[in-house]
């Protein structure tokens, strides 16, 4: 039974990569090297910070490093937020009585700030910050506070962090709201990967908060079958399409949508899904085909999706607002589109669209 869980802070609890990447980038400007794309960045960022930096500005003192990254991320930092479902999730340990830890490389200053601007820190009952390597801290951290290993759950967004899990013999779990991509986070093989804390919350409740049955089937999976789902090629007034970029598909390009509730219409999941997602309203639908995505590797974890695709055209405006579900949203010509690193339903939808002549 999970009774203790340890977080990391940044893009764990709190989303400030856009911060740490303007951040670092400044450093790097002033150590006379290139500026990373954001992309670039995430793909090479690694903990601990020397071992990143020294990769990249060897001849530059740390401390100098220290001094132009934290002056610049004060002032980058004013739109650090919590992530979603962070608080509902810590919401839930406190009513379970789960002992809660934070586990981060965080500087002192910076976490003050961020937890009076969020009001997490409340959520927290010991917090270890300025922790430049946790694999050194976390065996500490069990035998100062008398964890059990096989009672605690490591929660991180980086390899860094599943690693530090393994040192200390707690559980894993890794989540898609930060810095490092699927492919980094399936490399480090976490006990559980979850798109985000909202995801965890239901899985760790379909275990009965009980990891040491992760091998079991659950319950309400004993009987599998595939989930019905909905997306569409939407259109503006310019005649391009909207694609967006998820952690979920692996950063590719794809369509909005997702999952039909029961009792729905697939059309009333079709409009409901990208209002939420994107606050776009949509008209002009008609349907395109049907796809099978059976275990998809370019998808965050095994599944079974039967796609339903769609065409449609924006109502009204088309200015896209996203939520927490997808990081990147763009409109390109249809042709255009299929040079993006799409992920392959969206990219079989587009060619079958393309071979006809009424879109």
């Amino acid at each position: 039974m999970i009774r203790n869980i340890l977080f990391d802070w940044s893009g764990t609890l709190v989303d400030d990569l856009p911060a740490v990447w303007r951040a670092t980038n400044h450093v790097f400007r002033l150590a006379g090297i290139e500026a990373m794309s954001l992309e670039t960045f995430r793909q090479e960022f690694s903990l601990p910070f020397k071992n990143f930096y020294d990769r990249f500005t060897p001849s530059t003192p740390m401390p100098q490093l220290e001094v132009w990254y934290h002056e610049h991320f004060k002032a980058a930092q004013d739109d650090v937020l919590a992530l979603p479902h962070a608080r509902e999730f810590l919401q839930v340990c406190r009513d379970r009585g789960i002992r809660t830890f934070l586990l981060s490389t965080i500087h002192r200053d910076h976490y003050e700030a961020q937890s009076k601007s969020t009001g997490l820190a409340s959520f927290i009952d010991r917090p270890y910050i300025e922790i430049l390597d946790k694999r050194l801290k976390i065996r500490a951290i069990l035998e100062e506070n008398k964890l059990k290993a096989d009672e605690t759950l490591f929660i991180g967004d980086m390899e860094h962090d599943i690693e530090t899990a393994r040192v200390g013999g707690v559980f894993s779990c890794g989540v898609l709201t930060g810095y490092n991509t699927l492919a980094q986070l399936r490399q480090a093989k976490p006990d559980l990967l979850v798109e985000h804390l909202s995801e965890l919350r239901r899985e760790l409740e379909a275990y009965e908060w009980d990891l040491h049955r992760l091998h079991e089937v659950r319950p309400h999976a004993k009987e599998r079958f595939p989930m019905s789902t909905v997306g569409a090629l939407i259109r503006n007034d310019q005649g391009h399409v909207l694609m967006i970029q998820t952690h979920k598909w692996s950063n590719m390009w794809g369509i909005p949508g997702g999952k039909i509730k029961y009792g729905e219409t697939s059309v009333d999941a079709l409009r409901r899904e990208i209002l939420e997602e994107t606050q776009l309203r949509i008209t002009g639908i008609e349907f395109e085909m049907v796809q099978d995505c059976i275990s998809s590797k370019e998808f965050y974890h095994e599944a079974h999706f039967l796609l339903l695709n769609y065409t449609c055209r924006v109502e009204g405006a088309s200015e896209v607002t996203l939520n927490h579900e997808a990081q990147v949203s763009r409109w390109v010509g249809l042709r255009e589109a299929l040079n993006m690193p799409l992920n392959q339903p969206t990219r079989t939808l587009i060619q079958y669209v393309l071979a006809k002549t009424t879109f």
